[in-house]
């Protein structure tokens, strides 16, 4: 029988889906495993790999997918699947992903203009912004997966405040990230298709690292 997103019951789960969960410990292998787990995750990793032969689109509803499956860890219920309401997942993924662009511009901006005037300083500060940006972005993204308040999004101080409180787990989960990204990129060897799949496989995993970290540290997962 297929599962919907039903509410958790550890006893009737088996030990390796309790052993991927945002809060078990987290380890490479399980943020390698995370989004092949189960009969159903493997099938939405398909889904959004076709998906992203659809330009723009195809992302953003992949975007969505990850934040759509990360809100129901925290609020206690099965992730998979999590391809339905597509309407909604293309407005979680364009909020999420405008909520990347605002943050990434002010250096961007920055560096294309120090290139231009080829000014080497204002080129440094723009990269040095647009890296504070990449930082700051995850801490945004699990507390907007909790109950899909766009504020959460557009404070970039409050989510660098976030990752500082992240400390160490924070850079723990970006040592197995930026690993696993390069792993993805074996997708190319298979005829560049293969990097559809490697790639929806990545960011699941990723958002999954990140996930992890801002669930046990905030407590997102906590009942109210």
């Amino acid at each position: 029988m297929r599962r919907s997103a039903h509410t958790l019951d550890p006893a009737s789960m088996n030990a390796k889906e309790l052993a991927i969960s945002l809060r078990a410990p987290l380890t490479f292998r399980s943020s390698l495993r995370f989004p092949v787990q189960s009969r159903e995750s493997r099938r939405d990793l398909v889904i959004g790999a076709l998906w992203l032969f659809v330009p723009v689109v195809g992302w953003l509803l992949n975007m969505g997918h990850r934040v759509r499956v990360v809100h129901r860890m925290q609020n206690g219920q099965y992730p998979w699947p999590a391809w339905g309401e597509p309407a909604e997942l293309l407005k979680h993924g364009a909020l999420t992903f405008l909520g990347m662009m605002m943050y990434g511009l002010p250096g961007v901006s920055l560096a294309c203009l120090g290139v231009w005037f080829d000014l080497t300083p204002l080129v440094v500060v723009g990269a040095l912004l647009w890296l504070a940006a990449v930082v700051a972005i995850p801490g945004y993204m699990s507390h907007y997966c909790k109950v899909y308040d766009p504020r959460e999004i557009f404070d970039p101080f409050r989510a660098l405040g976030r990752v500082r409180q992240g400390g160490l787990a924070y850079w723990k989960a970006w040592a197995m990230v930026v690993p696993l990204m390069l792993l993805s990129f074996a997708g190319l060897l298979l005829f560049g298709v293969g990097f559809n799949f490697t790639s929806v496989w990545f960011w699941q995993s990723a958002a999954f690292s990140f996930g992890t970290v801002f669930t046990q540290t905030f407590d997102l997962d906590a009942r109210k």
